[in-house]
């Protein structure tokens, strides 16, 4: 098949956390399966601009990326992607990702008018409670005078666990065909590196949403523990936060890492006691599989898309009341390491995720 990818921002931006890098790996993991896949984006990485060509397309893991500048970098206008979207004829499906942006609006819209089926991966971002917290009267308008319609044509809507889907059922828009299709993972060997005693893990964009206030909180219950908070802060909450390690008498004992990639990445986790996401809503938590891949257990929110399956697997737990429980006992913890790392490679190994989404692609174009 000929698939284009449709998303605001793609690799090598990073600052948008872990979608950027779910859509990537998706887009390679279908190419090494055969398929011709192109993206069509825009060169904005928050408040900088991408170093990349934006007259042509440019490869990366063999995914053709086209890069367009934008005029309106808050909401990703780009008229000279309009312009590439009346070439929409030439691919078998589009694939839109994320909801309030303009390229998946006009994605949409060309789509139809082109006749070509087209899927939409909402990625989290139709959560009730999170849309009344952030912009409630924008994003309902938003949604009910411009994604309404793209929705209803769509030949079906990708979510990236059963909780997204359930979330997204509750805002309203027309759902047709859901399907539901984990992100995936690139499987790494763990590095040979010794676990740090008691020491919380925490990995991913630092936003209100994910509970590090709740970790620090709790941190007085927990002599000795250390908490390392490694990502990228692009709404400057760290200050609040360290604030709140103050007040509450744990400063020494929080520390931000900044953003890490690559090697220095999977060490953080794999020397990490227990990994820790507290999430008021996350469709999916790519870091989780990260951390389960290092043998690292996971100590989650009930709001995170993928605890269901990691404590089914025993893989890890649901709460911030398990952490003191877990930290008294390694042997349980091994286990769980193990098991979590088995979870990974036999259900979200890029290579059989992309197999299921190819067959979603199958269904959604009649094939």
């Amino acid at each position: 098949m000929r698939i284009l990818h449709v998303v605001p921002t793609y690799l090598p931006a990073r600052r948008y956390g872990g979608p950027i890098v779910a859509v990537h790996g998706l887009c390679k993991a279908l190419v090494e399966r055969g398929h011709a896949v192109d993206v069509f984006t825009t060169n904005v990485d928050g408040d900088r601009t991408l170093d990349v060509p934006t007259g042509r397309f440019a490869e990366l893991d063999g995914v053709r990326v086209h890069y367009f500048p934008s005029t309106f970098r808050r909401l990703y206008v780009s008229p000279r992607m309009r312009e590439a979207f009346g070439a929409l004829r030439e691919y078998d499906l589009v694939h839109i990702h994320a909801v309030y942006l303009w390229p998946g609006v006009a994605a949409a819209r060309a789509a139809r008018k082109a006749g070509v089926p087209y899927v939409i991966s909402p990625r989290g971002m139709l959560v009730p409670e999170l849309i009344r917290q952030k912009s409630r009267v924008v994003k309902t308008l938003w949604l009910q005078l411009l994604e309404r319609r793209g929705f209803r044509g769509a030949a079906g809507i990708h979510f990236t666990s059963r909780l997204e889907l359930e979330e997204a059922q509750r805002v309203g828009l027309p759902i047709p065909a859901p399907f539901v299709v984990p992100n995936g993972i690139d499987l790494e060997p763990r590095p040979d590196v010794p676990r740090d005693e008691r020491t919380l893990v925490f990995l991913g964009r630092v936003n209100w949403k994910k509970g590090l206030d709740r970790v620090i909180e709790a941190l007085p219950r927990w002599p000795g523990v250390r908490f390392l908070i490694a990502g990228n802060d692009e709404e400057g909450l760290s200050p609040q936060l360290l604030a709140l390690a103050e007040r509450t008498g744990v400063r020494d004992r929080v520390e931000f890492v900044g953003p890490v990639y690559g090697a220095a990445k999977y060490e953080l986790l794999a020397r990490a006691t227990l990994f820790v996401l507290v999430s008021t809503s996350e469709n999916f938590g790519n870091a989780v599989l990260e951390a389960l891949s290092m043998e690292t257990p996971a100590v989650l929110s009930a709001g995170v898309g993928l605890a269901e399956e990691v404590v089914a697997a025993d893989a890890g737990a649901i709460g911030l009341d398990a952490v003191e429980t877990l930290l008294q006992d390694s042997a349980r913890r091994e286990t769980m390491g193990r098991k979590g790392r088995a979870l990974v490679e036999s259900r979200f190994a890029w290579t059989g995720v992309a197999a299921e989404m190819e067959n979603a692609y199958l269904r959604a174009t009649n094939r």
